[in-house]
This record gives C-alpha cells, structure tokens and sequence, in this order.
C-alpha cells in the first residue's frame, strides 16, 4: 500500500482535500500489517491536520420594512417601462380631466346667471358685513346694563345718610366699584366697534375693490368698451360666488367610473359594469381569478369567474352592454372562455385596435422558400400575438363586405403559396379586376377573365387531376397524401384552387349549378389527395354559396359585415349570438375579421398586409425559387414547339417548315404566306432532315393553284408551299393550332 502526500491546502480553500489511498495492483502488502488500520490512521491524521471553516455571518438588511406595499398592489416590472409609465401618465391625466368635470358638474344654475350674481352679491355683502356687529351688541348691552347699575350705586351712596357711618362707606365703595365696571365695559364696546369698522373696510376692499377697479380702470384705459369688459368680470365673479353646490353628501366617483374615463380595472369596477350590463344579478360578484394588469400596449386583461350557474356564452353574448358600461367601442373589448364554461378572459385595449399603421409583413424577411405543408402566418390578434394556421387537408372560405380587405387577406395565404415552390397553383378570379393577375406567370391554371364556362372547364381538369392523384395513391398503397410522398412523387405535389369572387360564378344561369357540384366534390374528396381549395366572396349566403359546399369548408374568416346575419352565413349559424359578429368590426380595422380555424372559438385577427410593390417583391423571389426547382409552369407553347413534343418525324418536318416561314418573314419584314418547295427542302436540310421533294409534296397535299408561285416569288419555276395549307395539314392530322 503506497499513500500519495498531499501539499497544504491553501488558506482561501474552504474545503479540506482528504488523502487519496491506492492499493498497487502488483504490490501486495505484507502479512503483519492491517491495511484498513493503515487506512484509517492516515484519514484521521489528514483531518486533524485541517481547520474547520469559520462559520459565515449573513449580512442582515435591518431597514426592510415587511409592510413596505401596505394596501397598494404589488407592480411588476414591466409596468416600470417607458410604455408603463406613459401608459400611467395617460390614466393620471384623464383622472384629472374627469375630476374637473365632476367639480362642473357640481355647479347647478337652476335660476338663471341674473339670479346667480344676485345670490352672489348678497353672499359677498354677507361676507363683509361679517359677525363682528354680535360682538359689539355684546358690548353695547352689558355696558348698558352696567351703567345704570352704576347710576343707581351712585344714587343710593348719595343719598345714604353719614350719620349711618359704615353704610355710607359701603354704599361710596360700591359705586366706585360699579362706576369702574361700567367705565371698562364702555371701553369694551368702543374697541369692538372700532374692530368691527376695520374688518368690515378690509373686506369691503377685497370684495368691491377689485370690481370698482376693474370697472375705473377699463373706463380710464378704454373707455366704455373697457367698462363694459370689466362690468362682465364682475358679473361674472358675482355669478361664480353665487353658485349653489351640492350640500349632500354623494360618491359622484360612482357615476363616472369607467375605464375609457381612466380609471383602473378593478373589482368593484368589473362587478358595476358585468352588473349594468345584466350578466349578472344586483346581489351577485366576480370572483377574480387573475388581477386586473396593464400590459406594454396600454391594455387591461385579467380573467373572472361567473357566478355559479351562469356559463361563459351569457358574457360573451353581452360584448355591446359590457362595452358601454366599460365606456369604450365594442370593438376594443374581446370576451373568451378560459378553461371552463364559467371562467372567462377579459381584454380591453386601450384604443381601437387594428387602426395603426401594419407592420412590415413577415414574409419579407424570409430568405428562402417557405412551406405550405407548415403552419402560415396570419397576422398579429388584438393582444399583439401572432397567429398561423396549417391548411393541409382543409379547405377555407373567406367573406365580408366590399373594402373589408379580402384582397390583402388573400395574399398572406397566396404568397405563402407561391413562395414554396412545390405548390401548383389554380387560379380563378371572378371579380376580373386583377388583384390575382401578378400571380398569373406563376400559375399552371388561370382563369382572370371571369368567364364562367372557363372556369367550370378548369374545375373539370382538377377534378380530372384529383381522380389521378387517387390511381396513383391506390397503386402506392397510401390513403392519402402527405409531405414526404409529394417529394418522392411531383405529381402529388399539394395544389392551391383559389377562387376569388365565388358569386359571381355559383350565381351563373348555365353554369352556376354545376360549378357548385363541382367545387363540392372537390372540396370534400381533394383534400387527402393534396388538393386546397379556398373560396372568397362578399356575402356567402345560401343563394350564392351551397350550404352543403359551405359547411365543407373548414377554415373561415369573416371580414367586417354589415349585419350579424351576413356574419353568421360566414361563420356558422348562431356564432353572432355567442358573441361572435363580424358586424362589431369598425370600418377604420381594414384587414381584421373573426378567423375560426383552430380551437373551439373564433379570434380576432388583422391579415399581414403587403404593398403592391412587396408583392412583386415576393413574386419575383417566388419566381426564382421556381425556376431554380424546375416548378415554373411554362406559358403557351408555339406551334412548332407543339409538334416537336409530339415526338413525330413528320411532326418535326413541318415544325421546321413553320420555323422557316416565320425566319422568312422576320427578314423580310411582313408576313409571308408561300415559299419555294426547294427554300424549304434547303432549310430542312440544315436542320439535319434529309427529306425529299416527294416526301414533302406527299406529307402537305396541295391543289394546283396553291403550288404556283406568287408574291417575291412571282415568275419562278418551282412548285411552293402556301402556310394556310401547311397549317391545316398539322391542324387535321394532329389538332393543333398556332
């Protein structure tokens, strides 16, 4: 057994370091000696040797004050921000405004002003004259009454005779004694009169000096019009002296309480107003669940529970009386359940959302492609968050009235669309005003023409595409389609179909029916084979949109609408009466509207708004990605290109002979409609298609006429081709047109 020394533990470790003991594996220790006794003396030794750390005194802080917050309430630090204390600065300022207007109020004219200053000017007489002439009348009687005491002790000591002796010295000192009294008591009075006459001149000076200088000085400064300036500030102090306040006592707080007032959220606040909006009864409360908080935006949040037996839809459904008893817009106050049917979450903002300047859309700062099989972004709520929402296998219909801002709702899921490459995108726009036309370049299928028959024949080739995509899923043995088979197989990459203006096709004489039968078999059978369909319209009522299309499409959201019933078509019958109404949306929130995708309510959302020219932007970054994915869909092919993907030699022959009229003609400046057989046969052989005349004759049937030269050629021997006979020949073997 060897010990391993160890050095001296410095002073400033507080932790002993114990002796390490290693056994040699090729040493083996002798037999008379005990290697756990060796152990155990070289442990103790190496204890002894080390102090005990001193034991470390707490700094205690003796000038906290455990009662420091007493009844305010405990503030978290956000609320000490800029934001916090500009938001406090705002509630302190309109506190101050309602408490001068409380104080107005107080000030009741029942009468007239005439009568007002009348009862002014006798108020101020009043004042002058004061209380003081109590204290001279005081004066005045006990100096009377002492005087005739006098008199009669004066009287009764004269006429007493000396003879009496000790009666006639008596009588003498009590009217010395009552003379004396009397003396004082007239001095008395005389001082309290001349007291009396010199407060009643000073208030004499504060009250009608400063109206006979008012009125003096204006008549010396400007004359009667100055008189008559300082004769109205008169009356004027005379009316305000004489107003008639409120002598009961009363809380006027409790009239004026509200928070578009400035006044905080609090209890009794949230019972008054859930109270006068009749949610719940005169004798019932809230229970508050999480205390009323201002948040960095200015907004009010906190979450209560109902009285037992009233559910959460009876507070959503009062939004408007809430709103009023709040002193607020409708608008500004969101009502949702939170957890349970009787516990609800209470947001009131500040000003009116959604009326701010939007933000810079998120998008733009996406380097790369997005992901249409991910979440999308939506836009900010009422609360600032942003919301997404996943459209694999749904589909979604969006409505509200003319200037809602479909249009800019539209492009938050249209770019996000064409900036993933991998999407197909079918187009169809009904307004034809050419909101969709930027994204037309980027689209296999569009429809901007609003051309019913047009856009029944695209949803036939969808439908047509669907049935594939299904064969083709089938073959594969999956049920459906999801993000790694669409990469493995480009024919089942995921297909936006949006159709804007939805009315104007559902509500065609010929084909408005059977676009409707068509979009509900698309809708409810493309969705597991890759296939999304969005709808967007002003009014998705029964008679212009199906019910039984309607209630297929998932994901709704509802613009502002001019009743709760057109917002009800959108949403889904009866979401008006649980406090869900896209009426409640001002017209200044362009952009918002109530988004049911997710959850078991509605929320309240502004689209991501881009500019005409971000959207270029995008669509010019969207067409890149594309082009560098191979995705771009290609645009009208030209007849010769037509032919040669037909994979035909007599198809390339007269592709070429297209291609040599058309180079003809560019060089010769006009449109050329017959050229030699031979020019042609040259050209032919260029290209590197050995063909003969006969093959060439026998492939373009001519007439004699059409071979005769005319035109530049005029005079030749030749035989030629005519281009209308050129093209008929494609067009009858092949169907194809230029």
């Amino acid at each position: 057994m060897t010990e391993i020394q160890q050095t001296p533990t410095p002073a400033s470790t507080p932790a002993p370091t114990l002796a390490t003991v290693t056994l040699l594996p090729t040493v083996r220790p002798a037999d008379d000696v005990d290697t756990e006794a060796a152990v155990l003396d070289s442990a103790r030794q190496v204890l002894a040797d080390v102090a005990a750390p001193a034991p470390v005194e707490m700094p205690v802080d003796k000038t906290v004050d455990l009662d420091a917050f007493d009844d305010a309430p405990l503030l978290p630090a956000w609320m000490k921000s800029p934001e916090g204390w500009a938001a406090y600065a705002g509630v302190f300022y309109r506190a101050r405004r309602r408490g001068f207007r409380r104080w107005v109020r107080r000030q009741n004219t029942e009468r007239g002003h005439v009568r007002q200053f009348g009862r002014g000017s006798r108020r101020a007489h009043e004042w002058v004259i004061g209380f003081e002439g109590v204290r001279v009348q005081g004066a005045a009687h006990t100096a009377h009454v002492l005087t005739r005491e006098a008199r009669a002790a004066a009287r009764s000591a004269r006429f007493t005779p000396r003879i009496l002796g000790t009666k006639k010295e008596l009588a003498m000192k009590a009217a010395e004694k009552t003379q004396k009294a009397a003396e004082e008591a007239v001095a008395l009075h005389k001082k309290a009169r001349k007291d009396r006459n010199r407060v009643r001149n000073l208030r004499a000076g504060v009250v009608y000096g400063p109206p006979l200088a008012a009125i003096g000085g204006g008549y010396l400064a400007t004359g009667l019009l100055g008189a008559a300036a300082g004769t109205l500030a008169t009356f004027a102090g005379g009316a305000f002296a004489g107003r008639s306040p409120y002598e009961e006592e009363a809380d006027w707080s409790a009239d004026w309480r509200s928070l578009g007032d400035g006044d905080r959220m609090s209890a009794p606040l949230l019972d008054a107003s859930f109270k006068a909006a009749k949610v719940i009864g005169s004798d019932e409360t809230l229970r508050i669940v999480q205390m009323p908080m201002l948040d960095a935006r200015g907004a009010w949040s906190t979450v209560v529970d109902l009285p037992p037996g009233i559910p959460a839809k009876k507070a959503m459904r009062s939004v408007d009386e809430l709103a009023a008893a709040l002193g607020v817009e409708t608008a500004q106050v969101s009502v949702s359940k939170k957890g349970r049917s009787g516990r609800i979450e209470l947001y009131v903002s500040k000003d009116l959302p959604f009326t701010e300047k939007a933000k810079r859309g998120p998008l733009l700062a996406i380097e790369g492609a997005t992901n249409f099989w991910g979440r999308i972004s939506i836009g900010p709520d009422v609360r600032g968050l942003h919301q997404s929402i996943a459209v694999v296998e749904r589909s979604g219909l969006v409505g509200g009235e003319p200037g809602a801002g479909k249009s800019a709702s539209g492009n938050t899921i249209l770019l996000s669309a064409a900036l993933d490459p991998r999407v197909i995108l079918w187009l169809a726009d009904g307004k034809g005003g050419g909101d969709l036309e930027p994204f037309e370049p980027l689209c296999e299928e569009f429809e901007g023409d609003a051309d019913p028959e047009a856009f029944y024949e695209m949803l036939q080739a969808a439908i047509a595409d669907m049935k594939r995509r299904y064969a083709l899923l089938k073959k594969l043995g999956k049920r459906k389609v999801d993000e790694s088979l669409a990469n493995k197989h480009p024919e089942l990459r995921q297909k936006l179909v949006w159709v804007d203006e939805l009315m104007f096709y559902t509500t065609d004489e010929e084909y408005g029916k059977k676009i409707t039968k068509g979009l509900r078999n698309l809708v409810s059978r493309g969705r597991a084979a890759g296939i999304v369909t969005f709808c967007a319209t002003q009014k998705p009522g029964s008679d212009v949109v199906d019910t039984s299309l309607r209630d297929l499409l998932s994901i709704r959201w509802a613009l502002r609408c001019t009743t709760p019933e057109a917002s009800d078509t959108i949403l889904g019958k009866g979401a008006a009466a649980s406090g869900y109404s896209a009426k409640n949306i001002e017209s200044e929130m362009r952009g918002a509207g109530l988004l049911w995708a997710e959850g078991t309510n509605p929320i309240l959302v502004r689209a991501d708004y881009y500019t005409d020219d971000q959207v270029n932007e995008l669509l010019e970054r969207a067409a890149d990605l594309r082009a560098k994915a191979g995705t771009m869909p290609r645009g009208p092919l030209s007849l010769p290109q037509q032919l040669r993907e037909l994979g035909d030699d007599d198809a390339r022959i007269l592709a070429a002979v297209v291609d040599e009229f058309a180079a003809r003609s560019a060089a010769a400046g006009e449109e050329l409609d017959w050229l030699p057989g031979a020019v042609l046969l040259a050209a032919l052989k260029d290209t590197g298609l050995d063909v003969t005349a006969e093959k060439l004759g026998a492939l373009v049937v001519r007439t004699e006429d059409e071979k005769k030269a005319n035109g530049a050629w005029e005079g030749s021997r030749v035989s030629g081709y005519l281009l209308a006979r050129v093209e008929a020949t494609i067009t009858g073997r092949w169907g194809l047109t230029a």
